[in-house]
């Protein structure tokens, strides 16, 4: 493969036609298009790469030694995250293991799945929170027997602390933004979907940032923007029209996509379930909107040519997206004919909504990673979701065989934005870096081309990519090298696959 000019200028075999100052030999390793991360919170990532990140920590006395650490090099608050539910009983930890390392400066600590936060006494004091304080709608305050707060909040609760925390400066952003972007490159990921575009949860918009990056020649992929849909709208139509001042539809950065969080996770009993979680807190979960609003709210950007972007981790949250796509399609209007709506995360899922995905010409974007028995599957998920819904995870394979449009991500910074890792648990519904090696529904493993197709091509077209997906003659060169082969290697090896070169635009932004 030649490429001139940033393009691809010639595709064969043997010496080229027109050899250039530098050839790079694959070696035997699969060049692919770029890897396009449908699911990522890059700007968000990078910038929580900065601060007190706990994403590579195992262990409670792990944890306390990073945090002592950047105790000892920061003044003011200690912000960052990343720490596993694993790590602390029933998944909460509690202020007092803040308090002991600094009872005097205010933390906050944001769970790797970004739907819980650990936060200390002098926190709690300064947002103001105490037995008192009523929980919010949407939102689980965790309480000791006589209602004071423990020092973990989860779902839309995080946000009474996080109103208090100091807002990244411009300079931070950007290198928050730059820093993730690295990562993501480093990977061979030439373009991503940002999940999150909006103020939430203490998270500064990114909006601004990318369009700075863009004017300044700084942004070296392509990026869709998924502007975050509140929890608290009443005014459907004015959102929608708040949202058409920010759209935007060419360059490097678009914003045609609108995010709407449904529900939260199985972990925190959060996750919206039709039938209760089996463990001793029961309960259905978290639903954060009516289905009159979801139908209203669909129907309007649809009609606006917005893609719409939906996270739904238990199964009636995936239905009541379904069953408002469904009404809009139902609809006098109906559904574009070129919409590019999805359901990122699909965890629990019916089986008998699995062939609605295909009929609505719905995506499903798959962060394939999480489909294994890791120590939060095994302690956190399994118990709550009983022995019949906990066999409803991450169908994978029913969605190809029922003709769904596949996409992949990887959600970091939840968890790694490694391509080849959330491969080979797609393949193998297994890791061997997780607690146990047994795989989780072997059924719904999915072959190693069904997955690169998701990762590449499947990203590609959800995202309306105009230079990813694909390589051809003529196009512009995003592309990724990897280290093998993997339709040679044993699928149980799939994970030591690593990127060895990443071009975007047709230049080399990273060799290993």
């Amino acid at each position: 493969m030649s490429i001139r000019s940033g393009t691809i200028s010639e595709i064969g075999t043997g010496p080229a036609a027109d050899p250039a100052a530098e050839t790079i030999d694959g070696a035997g390793g699969l060049l692919t298009p770029g890897f396009v991360d449908a699911h990522v919170h890059t700007s968000g990532g990078g910038l929580e790469s900065l601060t007190c990140d706990l994403s590579d920590v195992v262990g409670v006395d792990a944890v306390r030694a990073r945090i002592a650490a950047h105790l000892e090099a920061t003044e003011g608050w200690l912000t960052g995250g990343g720490w596993s539910m694993a790590d602390f009983p029933g998944g909460a930890p509690r202020a007092e293991l803040l308090d002991e390392l600094s009872p005097d400066r205010p933390i906050m600590l944001v769970s790797a799945d970004h739907h819980s936060a650990w936060v200390n006494s002098a926190a709690m004091a300064l947002a103001g929170l105490d037995a008192d304080t009523p929980t919010p709608a949407g939102g689980v305050i965790e309480k000791d027997a006589d209602g004071t707060p423990t020092g973990c909040l989860h779902e839309s609760a995080m946000d009474i602390v996080g109103a208090h925390l100091p807002v990244p400066t411009d300079a931070e952003m950007r290198a928050g933004l730059l820093a993730g972007q690295a990562e993501l490159l480093a990977l061979g990921i030439t373009g991503w979907m940002d999940a999150i575009i909006g103020d939430y949860s203490g998270h500064r918009d990114a909006f601004d940032t990318y369009v700075r990056a863009v004017d300044a020649g700084e942004l070296d992929a392509e990026v869709v923007g998924s502007l975050w849909w509140p929890r608290d709208v009443t005014d459907v139509d004015a959102q929608v029209a708040t949202f058409l001042e920010r759209k935007r539809t060419a360059g490097a950065f678009r914003t045609h996509s609108v995010k709407f969080m449904l529900d939260g996770i199985v972990e925190s009993r959060t996750a919206a379930m039709s039938a209760e979680y089996t463990c001793a807190c029961g309960g259905f979960g978290t639903s954060y909107f009516t289905r009159d609003h979801l139908y209203a709210a669909f129907a309007a950007l649809d009609a606006a040519g917005f893609d719409i972007h939906c996270h739904a981790i238990g199964d009636a949250a995936v239905t009541a997206a379904l069953d408002a796509f469904a009404a809009v399609a139902g609809s006098a209007a109906g559904l574009r004919p070129d919409a590019r709506h999805h359901i990122a995360h699909v965890q629990v899922v019916d089986p008998a909504d699995v062939p609605r995905f295909a009929e609505l010409g719905i995506t499903a974007n798959l962060q394939a990673l999480w489909a294994c028995r890791d120590q939060q599957m095994i302690d956190l998920n399994i118990p709550c979701l009983g022995e019949e819904r906990a066999a409803w995870q991450y169908p994978f394979r029913s969605f190809a065989e029922a003709g769904t449009h596949l996409a992949m991500g990887s959600d970091w910074p939840v968890s790694t934005p490694d391509p080849w890792q959330a491969v080979h648990v797609a393949v193998n519904r297994s890791h061997p870096e997780e607690a146990d090696p047994a795989p989780l529904g072997p059924d719904q493993a999915i072959d190693v081309l069904t997955a690169l197709r998701a990762y590449t091509a499947g990203s590609a077209h959800l995202l309306r990519a105009e230079h990813n997906g694909s390589i051809r003659l003529g196009e512009p060169a995003n592309l990724a090298l990897a280290s093998a082969d993997p339709f040679a290697l044993d699928p149980a090896d799939l994970h030591t696959i690593t990127n060895r070169l990443t071009i975007s635009g047709g230049r080399i932004v990273h060799r290993a």
